[in-house]
């Protein structure tokens, strides 16, 4: 008999305590034991240095840190940058609105504008949404001609946001007028677009010659809140 095999009949004498208790070694065991034992490994090592050969070492590990904390930082950046990939209103067309708004919704947050040229305020708008667009680079701007994203879409609801994140559409915001039609200003839409979630403000750019201060307190004469309808998800 084995008294380190683990059987049934072993289980039952270590019950009764003829056998010592089995000691089960665990991948975290491993781990710890190899862990200490480099350690003690690299301090004898370390022993054996003189001072010189210490300093040269120090040198040499202060310079593979630097070149770790460079690698994280390029690869922070560049994370970004894919993050931020967007940074202009474009416009679509029909064909493209399953792969440019829904399909892509399910990666990054998508502003959709529902225009016609014809309108005043959805020329005001675009003015608007044009900046914002390149202020938060991760959020995509797009603009249709409203009839061409819901047919017989009326003029009297223009114009309208249609807000997509997560694969599907998470808010509507139809016309100007709780912001005050065409005294609507750039923060108005920049704060609405910050309370439903369609963009960062920790990735915010400033625009070129644009006063920050004088930016952030410019809420306009109005008490900053949307209307919103119903607009249903057929789009």
């Amino acid at each position: 008999m084995n008294p380190e095999e683990d059987t049934e009949w072993n289980d039952i004498l270590r019950k009764h305590g003829i056998l010592p208790q089995q000691v089960k070694i665990t991948q975290n065991d491993i781990y710890d034991s190899a862990v200490e034992q480099a350690r003690e490994e690299e301090s004898k090592r370390l022993e054996k240095l003189d001072l010189d050969e210490l300093d040269k070492l120090e040198d040499e590990e202060e310079d593979e840190v630097l070149h770790q904390y460079r690698q994280q930082r390029l690869a922070e950046m560049q994370a970004q940058l894919d993050k931020e990939k967007f940074g202009e209103l474009t416009q679509i067309s029909e064909p493209d609105y399953k792969k440019e708004v829904t399909l892509a919704s399910k990666e990054s947050w998508i502003v959709v504008h529902l225009f016609r040229d014809s309108i005043p305020e959805c020329k005001l708008m675009n003015r608007h949404l044009s900046l914002l667009a390149q202020q938060y680079r991760s959020t995509k701007f797009v603009k249709i001609i409203s009839v061409e994203c819901i047919h017989n879409y009326p003029d009297a609801n223009l114009p309208t946001l249609l807000i997509y994140g997560e694969g599907d559409m998470r808010s509507q915001l139809v016309r100007l007028d709780r912001f005050g039609g065409m005294r609507t200003k750039k923060k108005d839409l920049e704060n609405y677009l910050k309370d439903v979630g369609a963009i960062d403000p920790s990735l915010r750019r400033a625009l070129p010659g644009e006063d920050d201060a004088e930016s952030e307190n410019d809420d306009g004469d109005n008490d900053g809140r949307a209307v919103y309808f119903d607009l249903g998800k057929g789009v």
